[in-house]
């Protein structure tokens, strides 16, 4: 199927060809004609499967831009808000529709002058209760979007959701997308939403095909040197790093600065000002490597990472989607590469069986692996360069002093200079000893629900023995009871 087989209108459909998108994705292709055809939705995918040209292509395509409010879509953070404006704006900008981005910590003002000249108003919960409450705003639009609901329910949003709703007009179109269905979010669903067709994405399809998913088995303190190397052997054009903790993210900024990296870092304690800075550098190509906390890039929209780096592997599938789904956008593969201790590798397993997708194995390169490789590259570099009439005139300034043969081999030595790198030769473990690793780890799983089994049955045991000690117990409380009363009456 391709986006030509839907029915939008002229202009939208010239914008999605404009944006290079060809294929719809899974939810695309089901939400599309559903919202077309003026049904509510309630929609599960996760993140990174192209939810928001989901709801923005057949939500825009039948706008009119009549200077009023037609769409409003309520996302969780600012740094989505941000993105899913950008987005929509690019969509409907040759329809004249124009979008504005409602969030906190920025003055009402400008956003309210903003909102008078809207087709979509994008906002966060928090901002837009406050506005409809104060009066500040009367909005009347015909669709209304929920994007990562259970995000918003995560985050405490439920109850100004709720209250969001009773000022928006009861004729109009719902869509909710989430990832995941808690049953608060199904309550939500039956409370909004008018007999809503369903839109759910299987696990396999959740998963991007075109992102290529590795893991390397390391020992912990080699986690840092595994991350270089594999950069320097990788070549990223553009990647994200994640980590679990803050600390980590500062640490890991100063270590991969330190080994000459253009990068930067992100996360919660970051000034939101220094965080949209932080993230349009990175959107730019200021930096190439972005370092960041799962909750911190939630709402990263980025659609040239070549690979996602996981330095911990996450605490659960749910988080290592949303971050794989990261890479392999817009039509592009990516790769995704998680780094694991031996006693991480069941996590791994658990990932592929909850996700349903399958990771590779693989082992780390050699320093003289990488030397070799990146020798190579420079030699088909150097071969395909273009030879400039500045390089000509410095080789004729060399040749006063020197043969050509010495300075072509003085240069090879300068460009050899600047590719060395540093580092143990090995690191991590080799394909044979991760192979003992997993059958260690099946091995230890099944002694561990043997030993639970036995466990429970000495339990059992002694729960019985203790029983029948106690039974013999109160019989012998019970006789010296008897025979002292017996005594008595004596």
């Amino acid at each position: 199927m391709k986006f030509i087989d839907f029915d939008l209108n002229p202009a939208i459909q010239q914008a999605v060809s404009d944006a290079g998108f060809k294929e719809p994705s899974p939810v695309q292709k089901e939400a599309i004609p559903l919202v077309l055809d003026g049904h509510d939705i309630i929609a599960q995918a996760q993140t990174g499967t192209g939810k928001t040209a989901a709801f923005g292509l057949p939500m825009l395509s039948q706008m009119k831009a009549d200077g009023s409010v037609e769409g409003l879509i309520i996302v969780p953070t600012r740094e989505l808000a941000m993105q899913v404006s950008d987005e929509i704006f690019r969509f409907g900008k040759s329809s004249n529709l124009r979008t504005a981005t409602v969030y906190g910590g920025t003055p009402y003002r400008q956003q309210l002058e903003r909102i008078k000249q809207a087709s979509v108003v994008v906002a966060t919960p928090g901002r837009l209760q406050d506005l409809l409450m104060s009066k500040r705003i009367k909005i009347d639009p015909k669709f209304v979007v929920l994007d990562e609901a259970d995000e918003m329910l995560d985050m405490g949003f439920l109850d100004e959701i709720k209250n969001i709703f009773t000022f928006l007009p009861k004729d109009r179109q719902t869509l909710m997308f989430s990832a995941t269905m808690p049953k608060a979010i199904r309550k939500l669903a039956e409370q909004i939403l008018k007999e809503p067709k369903t839109v759910s994405i299987t696990k396999s399809e959740s998963t991007n095909t075109a992102i290529n998913q590795l893991y390397y088995v390391v020992q912990d303190r080699e986690r840092d040197d595994a991350l270089v190397r594999l950069i320097d052997y990788k070549n990223p054009t553009k990647c994200i790093v994640f980590c679990r903790m803050k600390k980590e993210v500062d640490r890991l900024v100063s270590h991969l600065t330190s080994q000459g990296f253009k990068v930067s870092g992100l996360h919660g304690d970051m000034e939101q000002k220094q965080r949209e800075v932080t993230i349009k550098g990175f959107k730019r190509g200021d930096v190439d490597i972005f370092v960041a906390t799962d909750v911190a890039a939630r709402g990263l929209d980025v659609n040239d990472v070549s690979h996602v780096f996981n330095y911990h592997i996450p605490f659960d599938s749910e988080s290592y989607v949303h971050r794989i789904g990261r890479t392999g956008r817009a039509g592009k593969s990516g790769e995704a590469i998680t780094l694991v201790t031996p006693n991480e590798l069941r996590t791994i397993k658990k990932i592929e069986k909850d996700v349903g997708t399958k990771m590779t194995t693989e082992v780390i390169p050699t320093r003289q692996e990488l030397i070799d490789t990146k020798g190579d590259e420079l030699l088909m570099k150097i071969s395909q360069t273009e030879v400039t009439s500045k390089a000509i005139d410095m080789v004729k300034t060399l040749q006063h002093d020197l043969d050509i043969v010495t300075i072509a081999h003085l240069l090879a030595s300068m460009i050899q200079e600047e590719n060395s790198f540093s580092g143990k030769d090995k690191i991590g473990f080799d394909l044979s000893e991760i192979k003992k690793l997993l059958e260690k780890a099946y091995t230890d799983r099944g002694n561990s629900g043997r030993n639970r089994g036995r466990n429970r049955s000495n339990s059992s045991s002694r729960r019985r023995n203790g029983s029948s000690d106690r039974n013999r117990s109160r019989n012998d409380s019970n006789r010296s009871r008897d025979n002292n009363r017996s005594r008595s009456r004596d």
